[in-house]
This record gives structure tokens, sequence and C-alpha cells, in this order.
């Protein structure tokens, strides 16, 4: 079956098929188990791997050695002492053996779970199903992510198989935008812009758009389902948020801008900066609920981010201009001696350090009989191992938070060599989503995780 190009472009200016809530509708659903999910999800990725297992089979500097429960945490996790009791630790999680020693591999699987990228990631699924109530259904914040025109399998959001989308690298425009119709009423109460009660020009059409896909085959109806996907997510931010009560704490919210200009997104002295206001936007915004599920990605796989000029660090060194990239290659073994060994396991602690302020700033933000560190659901995540070898097994995963009860951390779960989509699996689960495990070698949830 054929259709006009007319006819097409007429149906997508006009219309975007609302999801169907499949979680909100489901008829016999335990009021328990929805009191124990998590009510946010944030994925934080950093790029290039960590100081693992040596080519000259020296232990890793990354995972925990002990049981599940009486384990230590070795150098490159310093920065998380803090949170060793708000934290699930993983040995043994492998992204299989396809694309192994790559680091474009390893992102293209990172969250969809599936050789190549060839699947939707588990964030975009979750954007769009329990998600997808929320203003802003996915928040994906880069920090020096799209840096040189960066190609495709430099991200790691797949709304489809096979095809990234770009983070947004700006925060000051990014909350400008979320918080543009925020105002302060004469009583400082929230004063949202004017109710909005004009039907949504996508909604005009939607009859329209049903006999269109009705004459669609699978694929060609999932492509028109993710052009209308889009169109109703620029649809939610152009328009009012009406009758979107905000909480008095989100009245006039403000976060820490001073440190760069617009000019400086891609300088590396910034990068820091530039960092922490990433964060702190996605925070913000979820506690003034405007969104559920939320992406970081700290630069790119292979980057060329120059750590040592950030002022202020352990890495900072003017005149040694130590790429992220260049210090994973650092050589076979872990001799601190090395320029280049110390120099990347500072790297990565300092990428430990931001994820442990991302941690700080959600557990000292209340959130019902607890923080919302509790009640959320927060994985650390990069594309390699070693990031000499570029190897995918014993992948460096940290797993955060309380999920709302469903999560019991402080663990370290040994899992020998069980494929990462069950972890996947298990936090979409921790969400309220119905599924199993994730990707390839969907085995179910990974033992351990949800209790």
């Amino acid at each position: 079956m054929t259709f006009s190009r007319r006819s097409a472009l007429k149906a997508l200016g006009h219309t975007a098929l609302a999801l169907p809530f499949f979680e909100a509708l489901r008829p016999g659903r335990a009021n328990a188990q929805a009191a124990r999910q998590a009510k946010r999800v944030i994925f934080f990725y950093f790029p290039d791997g960590v100081l693992g297992p040596s080519a000259q089979g020296q232990p890793s500097r990354w995972h925990c050695s002990g049981s599940e429960t009486n384990f230590t945490m070795p150098d490159q996790l310093n920065p998380l002492t803090a949170f060793k009791g708000d934290c699930l630790f993983f040995n043994g999680l492998s992204m299989g053996g396809t694309d192994s020693g790559s680091h474009p591999g390893g992102a293209k699987k990172l969250l969809t779970g599936v050789d190549g990228g060839n699947g939707e990631s588990v964030d975009h699924f979750l954007s769009r199903t329990v998600g997808a109530s929320a203003a802003w259904r996915h928040l994906y914040l880069g920090a020096m992510a799209t840096q040189n025109n960066a190609s495709g399998d430099k991200f790691i959001v797949y709304p489809t198989a096979g095809q990234t989308v770009a983070p947004r690298d700006n925060p000051r425009q990014v909350f400008q935008q979320l918080f543009a119709n925020a105002m302060v009423g004469d009583a400082g109460t929230p004063n949202l812009a004017l109710t909005d009660t004009r039907l949504s020009v996508i909604d005009n059409a939607k009859a329209e758009l049903d006999a269109l896909k009705s004459k669609l085959g699978g694929s060609e109806a999932r492509k028109l389902d993710l052009h209308l996907e889009a169109l109703r997510e620029v649809e939610r931010r152009v328009k009012p948020m009406a009758n979107t009560p905000a909480p008095s704490s989100c009245v006039t919210p403000s976060i820490d801008l001073t440190g760069f200009t617009d000019s400086q997104l891609y300088d590396a002295s910034k990068f820091g900066h530039i960092l922490r206001a990433q964060i702190d936007v996605m925070v913000t915004a979820m506690a003034c609920g405007l969104t559920k599920v939320g992406t970081l990605q700290a630069s790119m796989h292979t980057s060329e981010l120059i750590l040592s000029r950030m002022p202020g660090t352990e890495m900072y060194e003017p005149g040694f201009d130590m790429r992220s990239h260049q210090a994973s290659h650092y050589g076979d073994s872990h001799d601190l001696s090395k320029r280049e060994v110390r120099s990347y396991l500072q790297q990565r602690r300092w990428f430990v350090e931001q994820f442990a302020y991302l941690l700080g700033e959600l557990k000292k933000r209340p959130d019902g009989d607890g923080t919302m560190l509790d009640s959320s659901v927060v994985m650390l995540c990069t594309e390699v191992c070693d990031g000499n070898t570029h190897l995918h097994d014993n992948m460096p995963f940290i797993v955060a938070g309380r999920a709302g009860g469903r999560i019991n951390p402080g663990r370290l779960l040994h899992t020998n060599g069980t494929r990462h989509g069950a972890l996947l699996g298990a936090l979409a689960q921790s969400m309220g989503a119905t599924v199993q495990g994730w990707g390839d070698g969907n085995s179910g949830p990974l033992s351990g995780v949800l209790s």
C-alpha cells in the first residue's frame, strides 16, 4: 500500500498521536506495588572506561572486592565513600562479545542492550511509557557532548533501532525553556502562564492520521509514530503548561550559571562548571515535576576533552594537555609512576566525584518520608570497561537510590557474566514498567536488584 507525499506532509503538519499510557491504564495494578516504585530515573554517562583489570593481569582499581554486604571500594570510587550505603555495585556484568574492544560498539549497546544499537534505548522507552505524562517526557542533557559536530554514534539515546538523537549542551538555554512560564504572583504563589484552552492542532487531525496509519506497514507506521512523538514534544514545549501546579519551592527556581558564557560551552577549562550546571538543571526539573526520565552525557566516547585544563582539580596541570581518550590508553600496567596512568586515574575519580555531587543534590531534597534519592534510581555508566583494552566484560556500572523501596542498596552483586540488559530491565521495572529483561539475552530482571 502506498500513500502520497502530500498526504503524509499534511498529516504530519497537523498531528501527533498521543502515545498510549500503558502503565496508567493497566487494570488491576496493585496499589502497594505502585507505592513501591521509583518516581524518576537518571542515567549518568562518562566516557572512555575506567582503570579496570590490566593487560598484565593486575586487579581492577574500580571494582569492589568482598561479599555482598561486606566489601571494600577501591581508590577510583573514593568520592562515593559517603554514599556507599546508597549504591549497588556490580562485578561481572557483560555487554556481550559483539564489537568488544570498540568504543562505538559499546556506546550503541549501552542503553539499548542490543548489538549494533539495533533497538530502542531503555531511557527513551521509559520516557514514552511511565514518563509520558510529564511536561518534558525526556530530558537529555550533555556537557560538550556535541562538540565538533559529533557523529551519531557518539550519542547514547536511541528512539528506534540505529537512530540516535543528540543531547542539549547549553544548560542556560535549557533552564530558560524549562521554567519560562513560571512567574511569582502577588501573594508569592505559583502563577503559571494563562491556561490555553485551544485543542492541540495535533489532536485536530487525529482521525486523518489514524486513517493514514491503517494503510501503512509495521515499519513505516513506527517511523510515522516517531515523527509524531517529536512533534508532540515540540508542541508541549512551546505551549503554556496549562493547569500544571508548581510546588512552592519551584516558584522562583535558580541555578548557578555564572561559571561560563554561551561562547565557552566548548572550552575545556569550563567543562566542570557546565556539567555541574546540567546536573543542577536535571535535579531542579525533577524536583519541580517537569520530567521523570533524564540522561546526562558528560562528553562523548573517544573524547578529545582536555581535562588537565580545569583549575581547582587534581588533574590541573598547565601545559600538559592530557585528553580523556589519550589517557585511557595508559599502557599495560597500573604503574602510578607513569604520568598517563596517574592522569587517567585522576580523571576517572573526577567523574565519580560529579556522580557523587548528583547523588548529594538528590539526597538533600526532601520527598515524602525520605529524600529524592530514596525515591529515585540513578545509573552511572560508560561504554567500555578498562580504557586500554576496551573490553565489554565486567562493566563498571553503579546504581544508586532506593527506587521508592524497590531497591535495597549498600550491596555488591556478583553477576557471573550476566548480560547487562538484565540490569536495564530491573531498573525499568523499578519505575513501574512492564518488562522483563532488556535487549539481547533478555532473561528477566537481574537477580538481587529488586526487592
